[in-house]
């Protein structure tokens, strides 16, 4: 009957069993590897909790010593939970196996805030349904403690596991699916229409997800003005091939309230996309248009209509913004802070005059692959832009040392310079480094250590 024992031998309570050497379920911070497996895939299995005492014949009776309290047992409750607290979904189910003490102290519901699954053989659908069910004991099919769901990579969730989510966690805030690509627009809609705190969504890397709204059902419900009743603040829709202007334009009329939005590689995007949004979403902060080819000048004409509420642009290897676009820009969105132009290959010297003229709280910048920048350009950064942090200048032909010179005799604070692939002496690095010793320079020059 002794407490070794019995952990030792008592049934398994609540755990997810996985793969050999495979990293497979998180919560919170850390990873873990199991060497449990079943039937060659990842299955989600529930179990009593652990017994009292132990009647098996074959058992036998622990030692004096091994019946002595271990130190840990010593610790009171909260201390208990503290340190559990650290643990990921996989080993805080493992923690439950323990002893009936620790199936209590496991499954308490501060520690459940979050779930985080990773991995590509993980029956990801299951192993959803199996905790939300375990979850929702003292509350039957509602698990209102559940506010993050992290199941990035996972390529066996479908539409089922989103169900799953959409019917069981109402308080829901954070879910993110990137990778999965079997979902559906429709899963989608159910948790946006069934989780109204929805504030956090990344879908990246979806490509049957085309547009982001409420189930017809929950429309009906709600007023004309339903569109609103959508909280998503923070999207991600990178690599959302489909992604098309009119499905840009559902999003922008039921997510109202976005302030960041990212939609890189998005390639059917156009300037009309973009129109729609600036109509609906004018509290955008942090955009991303990155890659999206068909993007042009009339586009930044229409993201300026942000004004000052912008900070964080990027419109990298968009091919058809010129100056005439940064111009856009730098005339309305004063307070932008971070501009990814890389491979814009149209912008000039003029266009980094008029951005660093406007925007003298620049804190990041790249204009890597523009050929047509100069240390002309540079000039006006260094006497403009005072706190630029991080500066990315790859593959600029037209630069020399001299521009470096400039910038780092004014700009005190740079952390980061990217010169890879540039024409500059060993001497204009080691002046760069001189003046700005926090500064992490990438470079090509073999002579420069």
């Amino acid at each position: 009957d002794s407490d070794l024992s019995m952990r030792t031998l008592s049934t398994p309570s609540p755990a997810l069993i996985f793969p050999q050497n495979s990293h497979s379920c998180q919560n919170g911070r850390g990873s873990s590897t199991s060497s449990s497996s079943v039937t060659g895939e990842t299955v989600a299995m529930v179990h009593s909790p652990p017994p009292t005492r132990l009647t098996h014949p074959l058992i036998r009776l622990a030692s004096k010593h091994q019946k002595e309290q271990a130190n840990i047992d010593r610790l009171p409750d909260h201390s208990m939970i503290q340190i559990f607290s650290f643990l990921p979904t996989n080993q805080l189910c493992r923690c439950a196996r323990v002893c009936r003490r620790w199936y209590n102290l496991a499954w308490d519901p501060r520690l459940w805030r979050t779930i985080r699954l990773t991995g590509e053989t993980i029956n990801v659908d299951r192993a959803l349904k199996v905790l939300t069910r375990r979850l929702c004991q003292d509350t039957p099919n509602v698990c209102l403690m559940l506010e993050t769901v992290i199941v990035s990579g996972c390529r066996r969730l479908t539409d089922r596991g989103l169900y799953t989510i959409a019917q069981c966690c109402p308080e829901l805030r954070r879910l993110e699916v990137s990778g999965c690509y079997n979902i559906s627009n429709e899963a989608v809609f159910d948790v946006v229409s069934l989780c109204p705190n929805l504030e956090h969504l990344d879908v990246s890397g979806c490509s049957k997800v085309t547009c982001i709204s409420l189930t017809r059902e929950a429309s009906i419900k709600l007023s004309p003005l339903h569109g609103k009743q959508i909280s998503i603040r923070y999207l991600d829709m990178t690599d959302c091939f489909v992604l098309e202007d009119e499905g840009l334009h559902t999003i922008a009329a039921h997510c109202t309230q976005l302030t960041h939005l990212y939609l890189r590689r998005c390639v059917r995007i156009t300037d009309e996309g973009l129109r729609y949004l600036m109509i609906y979403c004018t509290s955008i902060k942090e955009l991303s248009v990155s890659d999206c080819r068909f993007v042009s000048d009339f586009g930044m004409r229409e993201i300026a209509k942000l004004e000052s509420r912008l900070r964080y642009l990027s419109i990298a290897h968009c091919g058809r913004i010129t100056d005439v676009g940064i111009r856009y820009i730098a005339k309305y969105c004063s307070k932008l802070r971070y501009l990814n132009a890389r491979g814009c290959e149209g912008i000039t010297d003029h266009g980094v005059e008029y951005l660093a003229k406007n925007c003298t709280k620049l804190k990041s910048l790249d204009i890597g692959k523009c050929p047509l920048v100069s240390d002309t350009g540079l000039e006006f950064l260094a006497l403009n832009c005072f706190n630029l942090k991080r500066l990315s200048l790859k593959s600029c032909e037209s630069i020399t040392g001299q521009g470096l010179q400039i910038v780092a005799a004014n700009c005190f604070d740079l952390q980061m310079l990217n010169v890879q692939d540039c024409d500059v002496s060993v001497d204009a690095l080691r002046f760069v480094k001189r003046h700005c010793k926090r500064c992490i320079i990438e470079h090509t020059n073999p002579a420069f250590f």
